[in-house]
């Protein structure tokens, strides 16, 4: 398609994004226009997870409540991948996939976390899965079934992966995924939402969870909430985003809950030492959900709530404007830069 290849705007990118109950999203003009790019999926699935190949960015994953989905034409068509984790296969029908990872070192590699919660990885790009014994509980109390909702490659050692579920705490393997060890001594809540790692001496790794940012700084052994409470307007706490243009800046999504009905975005320039609100030109509608971002295009940080509002900044988050197009429910979001 010809949106594919003619994007507007220096590093404008290829914006996803994923929605609940209305697939795949796709802007090529920097976010100001959007249509429906969910070819071969189900046109109201709900995509809760997104990422786009390191080195072929027209490649992207998205994980959904009907399997695993790949695209090799920037979302003009999809195509189920088969896998274990597929409804029916394995699974109560019901399975849906909550998080993706890609290895950035060994792109055939991808992580896949899923509720029921449990981990697979494929190392051949999806052809084949294998389920990873990483000790997790697939149900709870509070939400009958556990998800993984974070997977992060550690960008301070190699082959160290973690895995957030919610609500079963944190998990780290230090070997690309053979053997895993729970990790979250002292975090504040087990119900973890996104996790982050600012490089550095010691390197400090976040987590945010339902009542509070958790820090970490020797290597996730032990962790210290941070109170965030008594500075946001919410404990809740959501997204993580290191900028990875300037590594000591974080972002972190806040709200009253899920979905809730105000959000707020709060931005640190001393790798989470101290927090301030970013000045949003229109506030919330709920909570501030999830980032995006890509290491080629500079600047460049999208941000969403999940009641559907979408927001951009080309200046590294110092600013930020709405952008035009309103969805009813976001929860995953990509850039792709062609």
């Amino acid at each position: 398609m010809e949106d594919m290849i003619e994007t507007t705007g220096t590093g404008s990118g290829i914006i996803y994004v994923g929605t609940v109950g209305q697939a795949v999203w796709r802007s090529v003009d920097g976010g100001e226009t959007f249509r429906q790019a969910c070819a071969g999926m189900f046109i109201e699935a709900d995509v809760r997870a997104l990422a786009v190949h390191p080195r072929s960015p027209r490649i992207l994953y998205a994980g959904t409540d009907l399997g695993l989905f790949r695209t090799d034409d920037g979302g003009d068509h999809w195509e189920r991948l088969p896998a274990p984790f597929d409804p029916g296969q394995g699974w109560p029908a019901g399975v849906a996939v909550w998080s993706l990872l890609i290895d950035p070192r060994q792109p055939d590699t991808i992580f896949v976390g899923v509720s029921p919660a449990a981990l697979y990885r494929s190392r051949n790009g999806g052809l084949s899965w294998e389920k990873l014994n990483a000790g997790i509980a697939e149900e709870c109390v509070a939400i009958r079934f556990a998800r993984v909702t974070c997977l992060l490659a550690d960008p301070t050692a190699p082959d160290t992966v973690w895995a957030g579920v919610e609500i079963d705490g944190l998990h780290c393997s230090r070997d690309g995924g053979e053997t895993w060890r729970r990790s979250d001594t002292g975090m504040s809540s087990p119900d973890i939402h996104s996790l982050a790692i600012v490089p550095g001496s010691p390197p400090r790794m976040l987590a945010s969870t339902n009542n509070d940012l958790n820090l970490s700084v020797d290597g996730g052994a032990t962790w210290q909430p941070q109170n965030v409470g008594a500075q946001f307007p919410h404990g809740y706490c959501r997204g993580l985003l290191a900028n990875s243009d300037v590594p000591s800046t974080l972002f972190v999504g806040n709200g009253d809950g899920p979905p809730g009905k105000t959000g707020a975005l709060y931005v640190s320039h001393d790798a989470g030492a101290t927090w301030q609100a970013a000045a949003l030109p229109t506030p919330p509608n709920s909570t501030v959900w999830t980032f995006a971002a890509n290491a080629n295009a500079p600047g460049l940080i999208f941000s969403a709530c999940v009641l559907g509002y979408l927001y951009r900044s080309e200046d590294g988050g110092n600013s930020w404007r709405k952008c035009p197009h309103e969805f009813g429910e976001i929860r995953s979001l990509a850039v792709a830069i062609v």
